[in-house]
């Protein structure tokens, strides 16, 4: 209901249709201000060197512990660079630093591990001065790291070697003293007697020594020609030394087993990554 006024005059309501109206001034788009792109500060430069790294990642990467471990033992002054301790947080080093936690020098490396069913014609080097094929052709995809053979396997023997940036689980497959498992199938070019597998059986003296065997028996299911055999001496070419030592001239030899590792699912000329519990079965070797 319309409203009077003093008078008696009947007050209409204010009609607004789109004009302005005095006390109802519509405030002006709020926008934020640009700046120059000249004047606009540039983001924070990262650093792209390809040989610097973090130095918590260089420990990290050296198998030592996490990064977050790592900047723990910075901060108590456990790491040194080029000889000095260094506690600073981010602190960025080169590869070719000297990097030491408790006195150890530390390799900035990832550890890699690659496992390759070896097939013949390749030499087990990294690198060959007369051109031939070697193993590191079938592993050249593997890794961005320089990995090496652990051991040899001569060029017309197939199977399984292992591949690696570590120097520790290296020399550890490789010495004696840890009596590393490795089985080989073995096909000769005549049927090997009773008497001469027992002589096998019960070590031999070759030229460079006497040579034991853990193990020699013939392979079930086939001829008197395959033989299986463990063994965990590293010399060169030991097991074909061992029959032709006897005079049998071996037609084939593959090694089947590695350290506990098999040719399970691996296909000849193939490779593959070891797995977390089998690098864990390797580093409990004692």
């Amino acid at each position: 209901m319309a409203k009077s006024d003093d008078k008696g005059n009947r007050k209409s309501k204010p009609q607004f249709k789109g004009k302005k109206q005095e006390g109802f001034k519509k405030k002006p788009f709020s926008k934020k201000p640009t700046t120059p792109l000249a004047k606009r500060k540039a983001p924070p430069k990262t650093n792209t060197n390809p040989d610097e790294i973090r130095l918590n990642k260089y420990i990290a990467n050296a198998g030592i512990c996490s990064r977050r471990e790592a900047d723990t033992y910075i901060a108590a002054g456990s790491v040194t660079v080029n000889g000095k301790v260094v506690s600073e947080m981010g602190y960025k080093v080169k590869r070719t630093d000297d990097v030491r936690y408790d006195g150890r020098r530390l390799n900035p490396e990832k550890k890699e591990y690659i496992l390759l069913n070896k097939p013949k014609g390749f030499i087990t080097t990294t690198n060959d001065e007369k051109g031939r094929r070697t193993v590191m052709e079938l592993i050249s995809s593997s890794s961005n790291n320089r990995l090496f053979p652990v051991g040899r396997l001569d060029r017309n023997t197939t199977g399984l070697l292992m591949f690696t940036n570590d120097g520790d689980m290296t020399k550890k497959l490789t010495h004696p003293k840890f009596g590393i498992r490795k089985i080989y199938h073995v096909v000769l070019d005549k049927n090997v007697t009773a008497a001469d597998l027992k002589k096998i059986q019960g070590g031999l003296e070759l030229e460079d020594g006497t040579i034991q065997v853990d193990e020699a028996a013939y392979i079930q299911g086939s001829t008197k020609k395959e033989i299986g055999i463990e063994i965990h001496s590293g010399r060169n070419r030991i097991v074909r030394r061992i029959f032709e030592h006897l005079e049998y001239k071996v037609i084939k030899l593959d090694r089947v087993v590695f350290a506990g590792l098999t040719k399970k699912d691996l296909p000849r000329g193939h490779w593959r990554n070891l797995t977390e519990q089998e690098i864990i079965n390797l580093g409990m070797i004692r």
